[in-house]
């Protein structure tokens, strides 16, 4: 079995700083390599990123230079996956483990595309209170990382043995999951709730960690993802969504996910991954989502105003 020894990192947003500055702490820089466009690799030679403070060091190469990696990390934005899958072609060879850190349901499915199944180990990335405005990340959770693969197939088996002996080696936070594809759904139904609530209402995490309306909107709004869910064969429940929400009271009061950063910096968000994917499976099953459809009407409005800016 092929040691895990080098990585390469597409996206230098919050995952992809946190999981860079830890990998290169623990590896040398010489490990680790972002690979990106070439207006991306030049913004990041003329001001750098930090990490809680501290300027990271970290090497950037432009898409299509690169060398072969033995594990291969997707950290963008949804609506960049493809982009950047091109761009990160030459990053994988036979034996190359790919992971995808992106919210939603999709992502797998699409680098397959790419890739070939046989190189994805599913991943869910959660528990983390990252918050990035400019180039500066800050956070004081750094989470953990939920991985398994969705069938017995040797060689997904092999890969995914790989990487738990790289986490074990790097002392990164992780847990095998027997049934990824229901923890995926679940982390999902938490970003549906969480990120497009606190992003209509224009708050942090305390907005839904309190009582009040917009814990229960985000409630209601994931108690609708729980009937898609199980439309699709995913048996999702109460308890399900009990257990994310006391996820989601540990993080930083004042942190914000990754749609309401998006909302500050007037950036089109992954609204289409969150509630415009639940209305999309509830039509096919003829469920009605009204709390979806109220959220993907306000958070399309609200970007609506950024062109007139």
């Amino acid at each position: 079995m092929k040691r895990i020894e080098n990585v390469t990192i597409v996206g230098m947003g919050a995952l992809g700083i946190l999981y860079g500055d830890f990998f290169v702490k623990k590896m040398g820089k010489d490990h680790v390599t972002f690979v990106a466009d070439a207006e991306r690799v030049a913004r990041f030679e003329k001001e750098g990123v930090y990490c809680n403070g501290e300027k990271c060091s970290f090497d950037m190469i432009e898409g299509g230079r690169q060398e072969p990696t033995d594990l291969l990390i997707f950290a963008v934005k949804g609506t960049a996956l493809r982009e950047s899958a091109r761009l990160a072609e030459k990053s994988v060879a036979e034996d190359t483990v790919i992971l995808s850190l992106l919210n939603g349901i999709s992502s797998e499915e699409i680098l397959a595309e790419f890739f070939g199944e046989q190189h994805l180990i599913y991943t869910v990335a959660q528990g983390m209170d990252a918050t990035k405005i400019g180039n500066r990340l800050k956070f004081s959770n750094m989470g953990e990382l939920r991985i398994g693969v969705p069938d017995a197939d040797p060689q997904k088996k092999e890969n995914l043995q790989r990487v738990m002996e790289f986490f074990d080696r790097m002392s990164l936070p992780y847990t095998e999951e027997e049934d990824i594809k229901k923890r995926m759904w679940s982390k999902w139904m938490l970003n549906v709730g969480c990120n497009q609530v606190i992003m209509v209402e224009e708050g942090s995490y305390r907005t839904i960690q309190e009582e009040g309306t917009g814990r229960e909107r985000a409630k209601a709004a994931m108690r609708e993802v729980i009937a898609v869910a199980r439309a699709e064969g995913v048996h999702l429940g109460e308890e399900d969504l009990e257990g994310y929400m006391a996820l989601a009271d540990t993080l930083d009061p004042d942190g914000m996910p990754s749609m309401r950063q998006d909302g500050l910096a007037k950036r089109y968000s992954e609204v289409d991954l969150f509630s415009g994917t639940v209305l999309e499976k509830a039509a096919k099953h003829g469920i009605d989502v009204p709390v979806n459809r109220e959220l993907n009407r306000r958070i399309k409005e609200i970007e609506s105003a950024y062109e007139r800016r």
